[in-house]
């Protein structure tokens, strides 16, 4: 149906005259007269009849006008919902769990004006699709893994290099441990497996065991995060990386410990991925916030993988 015949009829039934209607329309008597024309031919049906007082509705008119309302303030709500700063802002965040919802957290308390939509997508590829095709606007990600660019149109800023702690149970030989080198990883079994081949966190740890010689075992299946901090609260061999910003509770008896890894730090180096083209003013104001609260290292050296310190395009 043609909405703006459709308006034209609402705007008559609402004058009760063509003319006035032509007036409220900002057009011509003659243009509106032949959307109603167009309008009464569509539906095969008489929907106005004119009269020496103006236009009365048939009993057809009557019956349409509830309807003919009802679709004016669906495009009103339809219109509202994608004209930028009305929607709310779509961001990805992996998971819920993650720093980088840490991130946007704190972004939502110092813009609550601004409404977020949170989503989390699995990998890399979806991510970078979604942001690409417009169903999100801007989602957390380690760029880039080796082989891997960045479609034309997105760009990438770093927002946050995360250090690892890791994480283990009493009886571990780490447990008392002020902290622990990567070098004295080696041999170590780090059980991760969430660690899913061919995304960005695999991508990361490969490379890290590949550099310092931890076994990073995923073998699984992976039943989540309660599951695996179960497993190394009673392990005297196992470990896994965990993050002090990522916001995790577990039993006072599991008495988990969270070293520090330094000389170097290894750290996760999270980006924001956005589509250059895209006109919300809430991304604008999530990526200035995210780089002037940026949390900067600024004790020893970290380490990133190779792929993570090389421009995100060739």
């Amino acid at each position: 149906m043609d909405l703006k015949a459709v308006r034209a009829f609402v705007a008559i039934a609402d004058a009760g005259q063509f003319q006035k209607a032509a007036v409220d329309l900002s057009l011509t008597q003659q243009a509106v007269s032949k959307r109603i024309a167009a309008l009464e031919k569509d539906l095969g049906v008489r929907l106005l009849v004119r009269t020496p007082r103006g236009a009365e509705l048939t009993i057809d008119g009557q019956v349409l006008l509830p309807h003919a309302r009802a679709l004016l303030q669906a495009e009103e709500r339809a219109v509202a919902a994608v004209r930028p700063g009305e929607r709310a802002l779509r961001v990805d965040v992996l998971g819920r769990r993650a720093a980088t919802a840490g991130l946007v957290r704190d972004f939502h308390r110092a813009h609550p004006e601004i409404p977020l939509d949170v989503v989390t997508l699995f990998d890399a590829d979806t991510a970078v699709a979604a942001v690409r095709d417009g169903s999100v606007d801007a989602t957390f990600r380690a760029v880039t893994m080796p082989g891997r660019r960045l479609p034309d149109g997105i760009e990438a800023v770093p927002v946050l290099d995360e250090p690892l702690r890791l994480c283990v149970g009493p009886d571990h030989e780490f447990a008392r441990a002020a902290s622990v080198t990567p070098a004295q990883l080696a041999g170590q079994r780090i059980w991760m497996p969430g660690n899913a081949p061919g995304t960005e966190w695999s991508a990361y740890y490969d490379e890290l065991a590949e550099t310092f010689g931890p076994s990073i075992d995923t073998i699984g299946p992976n039943f989540g995060i309660e599951a695996l901090l179960d497993t190394i609260a009673g392990s005297a061999t196992l470990a896994t990386f965990l993050s002090e910003r990522t916001p995790l509770v577990w039993p006072a008896d599991h008495d988990l410990r969270l070293v520090p890894v330094c000389d170097p730090t290894p750290v996760y180096p999270h980006s924001l991925l956005w589509r250059t083209d895209n006109p919300h003013p809430g991304l604008t104001a999530l990526r200035d916030h995210l780089l002037a609260t940026r949390p900067r290292l600024t004790e020893g050296e970290v380490w990133k993988p190779s792929w993570a310190k090389r421009p995100a395009r060739p």
